[in-house]
């Protein structure tokens, strides 16, 4: 069980799976569901301060250079088109729904970017992607007990 956990919490803080594979693989691999979204939501919770952090000494450093600090320019223009012109127009929902959504290029990583990028207050930022995460696992895990409990069935 000690494995499965560790398993599920390093696949939840993963950026290519986050808690959206963490719950369903802890589940499949012998957990119970609520012990799954649990270990799930603490590990995609914990993404925020430690990637915002490393984010913010990264930058810190590298500001300094000419070409990062171009491309980050570049980079924050091109965000700010698209999905960024949503996300600032609805605020801490705006973030709150992208970091919600189940899809591969959303989640408390991209939130983080995109709330960096967009200038959103770190406190507001902090509050909606953890609400997105809470939403997000609620989902997943539900589906996961539904999954458990009907795999006992047949």
């Amino acid at each position: 069980m000690l494995a499965e956990s560790i398993h599920t919490f390093l696949i939840s803080m993963s950026p290519l799976g986050e808690a959206r594979v963490g719950i369903p693989v802890g589940v499949v691999r012998g957990l119970h569901p609520v012990m799954a979204f649990a270990i799930g939501l603490g590990a995609n919770l914990l993404v925020y301060p430690l990637f915002n952090g490393f984010i913010n000494k990264l930058d810190h450093r590298l500001w300094k250079y000419k070409p990062y600090r171009k491309q980050s320019i570049k980079l924050m223009k091109r965000a700010k088109g698209g999905v960024g012109n949503k996300i600032q127009k609805y605020g801490f929902w705006g973030l709150m729904f992208f970091v919600m959504i189940p899809l591969p290029i959303t989640g408390a990583y991209m939130g983080v970017i995109a709330a960096r990028v967009l200038a959103i207050n770190s406190k507001s930022a902090f509050k909606a992607i953890s609400l997105g995460i809470l939403i997000s696992c609620t989902i997943v895990g539900a589906i996961s007990l539904l999954g458990a409990e009907a795999a006992e069935v047949y």
